[in-house]
């Protein structure tokens, strides 16, 4: 076990969201379940989602996720960037902004292209201005758009 690891508090969806996360992820796994009962509700679960440990908890409706959290999923082109994005909207997932999605259960994801990293981290910032006005237009995020703003500047 990391010394830091993320705790997410799910109101009573603990069970589908890691069965979700495991199946969506590469490098995924569930390492412990504990119920109410032999067969009763999870109450608590250690997972690993993309090679990132984590603990999950049904604690009621008492606790609600945010985008203050979220979870950064660094992709290595487009068509990753378009695989995560379709199963995440076809599970019922919400899509903000700038790359931004949150899922059935509240968490949110950012699903971006390590392009993009690459893009902003240019000296110029003139071209740096560029990628990110362009960003700030998106919902999903397009590379080709993204490298187009970038070679306009």
């Amino acid at each position: 076990m990391n010394k830091v690891t993320p705790f997410l508090m799910f109101d009573d969806q603990l069970e589908a969201a890691i069965a979700f996360y495991t199946a969506t992820f590469p490098d995924s796994e569930i390492k412990t379940i504990a119920r109410t009962g032999e067969d009763g509700p999870i109450t608590s679960a250690e997972f690993v989602v993309g090679g990132q440990f984590f603990m999950g908890y049904n604690g009621g409706s008492y606790f609600k996720f945010s985008e203050g959290f979220s979870l950064f999923v660094s992709c290595e082109d487009q068509r990753e960037v378009d695989e995560y994005w379709d199963k995440l909207v076809s599970a019922g997932a919400t899509p903000s902004q700038c790359g931004w999605i949150t899922d059935p259960f509240g968490v949110t994801w950012q699903i971006v292209p390590r392009r993009f990293m690459e893009l902003i981290a240019d000296k110029n910032p003139n071209k740096v201005q560029a990628v990110m006005e362009a960003m700030l237009t998106m919902v999903k995020l397009d590379v080709a758009a993204l490298e187009a703003a970038y070679d306009a500047a």
